[in-house]
């Protein structure tokens, strides 16, 4: 009845998204007309002008561009992409509406388990091989009583909305999640742990599991300023 997953689904679904609006939307500030931007565009290179917008922060030219991505992933990542607010919007599958499939997150055998260290100055390290065993078997036993206890409640005609209550935040859910550039360096500014980063972030594994998949798709969408973030220390403009 169980179905367990250890990996996360990003898919960019639809997009417009360019360097080229980047410098379109940074330069019809002063030159007023998109004949005279066409026409004067190449009065410096693209990734030079796209450095200098993003090292000195100027940061509205990166928001005239869109990416919507499909994903699907555990409850508790959702509920931690719901915290960036700013330049997001989302739609989630209901579970007031639809019937939840059984599918639920475990954790692989390379994720760290154990928490080193206090709030704020922590790390995480691998654990041992019976506490492995004993988070899978721990987990899936907890899953199987609670889907079986959300389908009795159906079964007893229970609305889907109150025999929700009794599911995991480890159960999958899918959503579309659509941001424009600046919005999303700001996430993964916070969501993956990166040499290049002038402050590091320290996300919690699976959401960097997602935005690691979005961050490479938005880099074949906008190279030069993909690189230009990561240059200039992975902050958002």
């Amino acid at each position: 009845m169980i179905i367990t997953r250890k990996d996360m689904t990003v898919e960019l679904v639809r997009s417009d998204a360019l360097d080229e609006h980047v410098i379109f939307a940074a330069k019809v500030s002063t030159l007023g007309e998109q004949t005279q931007l066409l026409e004067t565009k190449n009065d410096i290179s693209d990734e030079k002008f796209i450095n200098f917008l993003m090292k000195n922060r100027h940061g509205s030219p990166f928001e005239h561009n869109s990416m919507t991505f499909f994903i699907q992933a555990p409850i508790f990542v959702f509920r931690e992409f719901h915290r960036h607010r700013v330049g997001w919007s989302y739609n989630e599958e209901s579970g007031r509406y639809t019937q939840l499939s059984p599918v639920f997150y475990l954790p692989s055998e390379g994720r760290n388990l154990v928490q080193i260290g206090k709030a704020g100055s922590y790390d995480f390290i691998p654990g041992s091989y019976d506490q492995y065993q004993d988070t899978q078997a721990l987990l899936l036993d907890s899953y199987d009583k609670s889907y079986h206890t959300y389908l009795t409640l159906l079964e007893k005609g229970i609305a889907r909305e109150i025999a929700r209550a009794c599911l995991p935040v480890a159960i999958y859910s899918s959503m579309y999640a659509t941001c424009n550039a600046r919005s999303l360096m700001n996430f993964l500014s916070l969501r993956t742990k990166h040499a290049n980063s002038s402050f590091p972030s320290y996300p919690q594994r699976e959401i960097e599991m997602v935005a690691e998949k979005m961050e490479e798709a938005w880099a074949q969408l906008m190279p030069i300023t993909h690189r230009k973030f990561t240059e200039n220390g992975r902050i958002a403009p």
